[in-house]
């Protein structure tokens, strides 16, 4: 695998190359960053939550407990 360094900066989100460089649309690239901290991850996972809150009644519970003389 024939590899090719380049200089970059990281501008509102996006990688801008320093410099000319011709890369074809869809090249693969490793993207390497010497001595910066990793930032905390984008992504939080939400509760799931209902289109409407008629849905809710499907998922209603309702708690027997057992007696004395119940058994297995």
């Amino acid at each position: 695998m024939k590899v090719t360094t380049y200089e970059a900066t990281v501008e509102n989100g996006q990688v801008k190359i320093l410099g000319p460089a011709t890369l074809p649309e869809r090249a693969r690239v490793f993207v390497v960053a010497p001595d910066v901290e990793s930032a905390p991850p984008l992504l939080h996972a939400r509760s799931p939550r209902f289109v409407n809150r008629e849905g809710a009644r499907d998922f209603v519970k309702e708690v027997f407990e057992e007696g004395p003389d119940d058994g297995p």
